[in-house]
């Protein structure tokens, strides 16, 4: 009876508005017709319960006798006209023709074919067991029958082709190593080349000196020391690519 109670309170008495929760719309996917679409593809109409109507056959179709024998085709009016082919067996009431003798002498005419003809070659034949069994020696490969032919010792033209490719594949390659260390060679300076390039040096030193005499005696600032450092090194290195160019009389320029 305690759990039935209701605390008293004011606000009991205040009328409430039920409480309904919020329900979105239905969910609906975007792909429903295709995945219809798609099932309804996929299935075949009477898989299991066969069709909806079934033919029926007439009564009046039965199977009748003879009636799945072969049928042979109607013979045509112009073989009816034709004579039939007279066989070449003799018939029985033939009787052959009595009393033709031969005037030739078969003894006389054998001897004479036997005396005028070629003797025949014998076959060469190979032995190769003492119980005498013999076979030809042509096909035996104890011949050397392949000698014989006439494109026998010649190069066949498939193996010329492909030789005469290779050949020139290998001349092209050769060809393209052979430009390839030319690009990359080191070219050699002429005499006269060498000269130039000296004198070109000495007065570049020269001008760098002259730079450097006409500085002031009093270095007492920041870009006068560091304009002095400038032509002292420009001086050092110019001197020593003179120095490398006078004792040295052959020169290479390597390619980059």
């Amino acid at each position: 009876m305690a759990a039935l109670l209701v605390e008293e309170s004011i606000y009991n008495l205040i009328p409430r508005v039920p409480y309904k929760p919020f329900k979105g719309p239905r969910y609906v996917s975007k792909l429903n017709p295709y995945v219809k679409h798609t099932i309804q593809q996929s299935k075949s109409q009477w898989k299991t319960m066969g069709p909806a109507k079934v033919h029926v056959p007439s009564p009046k179709d039965f199977l009748q006798k003879h009636s799945k024998e072969p049928k042979l085709p109607k013979r045509k009016k112009d073989q009816a006209g034709k004579k039939p082919v007279k066989l070449s067996v003799p018939h029985r009431t033939d009787h052959p023709v009595m009393g033709v003798r031969s005037q030739k002498n078969f003894i006389n005419t054998n001897a004479a074919n036997v005396i005028m003809g070629v003797a025949k070659k014998p076959v060469p034949l190979s032995v190769d067991r003492y119980q005498g069994d013999k076979f030809l020696l042509e096909t035996s490969g104890l011949v050397p029958r392949y000698l014989k032919k006439k494109d026998y010792g010649i190069t066949p033209e498939y193996v010329i082709r492909r030789n005469g490719e290779a050949k020139r594949a290998q001349e092209a390659y050769d060809a393209y190593v052979k430009k390839t260390l030319q690009d990359r060679a080191m070219k050699r300076l002429s005499d006269e080349e060498r000269e130039e390039l000296l004198d070109g040096l000495k007065k570049n030193w020269e001008q760098v000196h002259q730079a450097f005499q006409s500085l002031s005696v009093e270095i007492d600032t920041l870009p006068k020391k560091l304009n002095k450092e400038r032509l002292e090194l420009q001086m050092k290195q110019l001197e020593h690519d003179i120095n490398t160019i006078e004792k040295h009389k052959v020169i290479y320029i390597a390619n980059k």
